[in-house]
């Protein structure tokens, strides 16, 4: 397939960009500079312009572009930055998305894999897990994922296949929160945070790329797709798993206190329960690598 991919630069942009090429996919990138290959297209989605051309031929547009969300303190600032980077990307393909399809060349549009976040159910503690069809959280973070998917209501409205990756964090060396966390594990210095109870979501790299594929190969998915473990872990089991995997001990503990002091409502995204299920992917078929915590570090880590 053709995949035209926004974001192509960041985390997951580049692991994904990498396994479509290993596939033997065509990738075409969009990027704000000027093009330095035949395979970028420029476009501005702050000024919502996107080249029409850039869709010629393509049969997924995948959109992963996007601040990240944890790389600086909420600022009032970064939360612009956070919030304009995802509304501007996503308004700005779903436009001209709805306007290929107002051609009435239905074969012709491309679907839209659009990125979005396990975040849109907040932090609040809960005994009922959440699935796709739970209402969002009432915090800032999960006001954002909602902008988010809701600028992608033009490509919706006109009939475009438009798939949401609600995506938790992801588990890989590479980048992401294992990057920051491989050093301190590897010297016994790893961390339970607070009282360790707070389910905590992640999925493996592999079964993320995985899903992906499977979303844009598989036309009957559209809508919400929840991308975390089947089996759900908290901070102390993950810690306790990452140190043996390691061969290190698991001595530490970080107050609730002292990230709230230095990380403000940030520091909730680590705190918080966030208990997620992925409904809609087991029941329509897909099948995860990394079932549970321990296969997924696993999977992540080549161990």
């Amino acid at each position: 397939m053709k995949f035209l991919l926004a974001g192509a630069s960041g985390f997951l942009g580049s692991a994904l960009r990498v396994r479509l090429a290993e596939d033997g996919h065509e990738v075409v990138r969009l990027v704000r500079r000027s093009p330095a290959t035949a395979t970028e297209v420029q476009w501005n989605p702050d000024a919502h312009q996107v080249d029409p051309a850039a869709f010629a031929g393509v049969d997924v547009v995948v959109n992963l572009a996007g601040a990240g969300v944890a790389d600086w303190l909420w600022t009032d600032s970064r939360r612009q930055l956070i919030l304009a980077s995802r509304v501007n990307t996503t308004f700005t393909l779903a436009t001209a998305l709805a306007a290929i399809a107002a051609q009435g060349e239905d074969e012709a549009t491309p679907a839209l894999l659009q990125a979005s976040g396990i975040s849109r159910y907040g932090t609040e503690w809960s005994d009922v897990p959440a699935d796709e069809e739970t209402p969002p959280g009432s915090d800032w973070l999960s006001s954002v994922v909602v902008k988010w998917e809701e600028a992608a209501q033009p490509a919706v409205d006109a009939g475009v296949r438009v798939v949401f990756l609600r995506t938790s964090p992801v588990m890989d060396p590479g980048g992401g929160p294992l990057q920051l966390m491989k050093l301190p594990w590897r010297l016994g210095l790893g961390a339970q945070l607070g009282d360790g109870r707070q389910r905590m979501p992640i999925v493996s790299m592999q079964d993320y790329l995985r899903a992906v594929l499977w979303t844009a190969g598989n036309n009957a998915t559209d809508g919400a797709y929840n991308l975390v473990i089947p089996q759900p872990t908290t901070n102390a089991e993950f810690t306790r798993t990452l140190a043996r995997i390691y061969g290190r001990p698991t001595l530490l503990r970080v107050p609730g206190v002292v990230f709230r002091a230095a990380l403000g409502e940030l520091a909730e995204q680590l705190l918080g329960d966030m208990y997620v299920l992925p409904k809609r992917l087991v029941a329509e078929g897909f099948l995860f690598e990394g079932t549970d915590v321990e296969s997924t570090l696993r999977l992540a880590l080549g161990r």
